[in-house]
């Protein structure tokens, strides 16, 4: 039975790729709500469910949204940024998450 417990923790960190740590963030975080890097193919109940593993909170609400990679040029190469998906976790009452620290 331990055995699919590492599974399920090995998967949860798969799905969650990194803390989101920006100015628009951290305003967002007053009102209890950490933002995270997630896989393109992560759901929100997957979300959700690796969130209240790994960090031990409950977790209200999941919104997600994809922000498309863009078009850029360095030193005269054409190249394009990948698409990024992220999550937006409101977490209930009295829980939060120090993204800062680390896992």
């Amino acid at each position: 039975m331990s055995t699919s417990k590492t599974f399920a923790d090995a998967r949860h960190y798969d799905l969650i790729v990194a803390p989101v740590i920006t100015e628009k963030a951290t305003a967002a975080s007053e009102h209890n709500k950490v933002i995270f890097k997630v896989r393109k193919d992560a759901t929100k109940p997957q979300i959700k469910a690796a969130i209240e593993k790994l960090f031990d909170v409950k977790v209200e609400a999941v919104n997600t949204l994809v922000r498309k990679g863009k078009k850029k040029i360095f030193r005269g190469v054409r190249g394009s940024q990948s698409d990024v998906k992220q999550a937006i976790v409101t977490l209930a009452e009295g829980h939060s998450i120090d993204v800062t620290t680390g896992l």
